[in-house]
């Protein structure tokens, strides 16, 4: 296959039909669902490929001749972006605790303070 002809279908294939999808009516407003498309091309010893992918961004939702934008959420990425904030914490937070803990013990203070609040002290408990 020619490369300017591969070329030329990939332009074909980034078109604002594959950004905006086709209308739709529901509860009495017009539904337009959005998506972002990108592609990649490569070519290397004389060959050319290239690919294109799509992922939803939301709606444009059109009622009384308002228009109003509702993005798609990703709960995946929420999720893993809530992990990788606790791992760095964590990674942060270790050496931290460790030498508040080893000054603790140097100035003869335990390293740990337990708490027994007074309604207790005062039942009898140890």
């Amino acid at each position: 296959m020619d490369p300017q002809q591969i070329l030329q279908s990939a332009q074909d294939a980034i078109t604002a039909r594959r950004v905006f999808g086709e209308p739709f009516e529901a509860d009495g407003a017009t539904i337009l669902p959005v998506a972002v498309v990108g592609g990649r091309a490569r070519g290397q010893d004389g060959g050319v490929g290239y690919g294109v992918g799509a992922r939803p961004a939301g709606v444009y939702v059109i009622r009384n001749g308002r228009v109003s934008w509702r993005p798609a959420v990703n709960v995946n990425m929420i999720v893993a972006g809530g992990q990788l904030v606790a791992i760095v914490a964590l990674l942060v937070l270790r050496p931290i605790v460790a030498r508040w803990l080893q000054n603790r013990v140097t100035r003869g203070l335990p390293a740990v303070r337990s708490y027994m609040p007074p309604a207790y002290e005062a039942l009898g408990a140890s």
